[in-house]
């Protein structure tokens, strides 16, 4: 897969209870200027299906299991979320689908951008042609 999608590890520190942290630049590659989580998702719909322009995206399956799929037009590849202390770093412009939502999933998210509709590329062939 092509240039920043990678998984990150971050730390945990567990006392009574296990906490884990990320912090930008060190673990977060970029500043944050959304946040957002998925809860009570349909375990039968896939979610997702498109692009963004600018947005880069840290995914973290807090609690629970998901396959990610990231396709950058020329090679697709599936991911598995299921460790609270990893990061799905997803760059701009990856065609991104998640898939089977284990019950009880909750996805974070972490954007670097505000949310705008202008943003998202929402048709496959659209996102092939303007990166080819």
């Amino acid at each position: 897969m092509r240039r920043n999608n990678s998984l990150i590890n971050i730390p945990e520190i567990f006392d009574d209870c296990n906490l884990y942290f990320a912090q930008t630049k060190q673990h977060i590659p970029f500043s944050i200027k959304r946040i957002y989580y998925i809860i009570q998702s349909n375990v039968k719909l896939p979610r997702g299906f498109h692009a963004h322009k600018k947005t880069k995206q840290m995914l973290f399956c807090i609690q629970g299991k998901i396959k990610i799929i990231l396709d950058d037009g020329k090679t697709r590849e599936s991911i598995i979320l299921d460790k609270p202390n990893q990061g799905l770093l997803i760059d701009k412009m990856i065609w991104h689908e998640m898939h089977e939502f284990k019950k009880n999933t909750i996805l974070l998210v972490l954007a670097s951008q505000k949310f705008n509709p202008a943003d998202y590329i929402r048709d496959y062939e659209k996102f092939k042609n303007k990166i080819s």
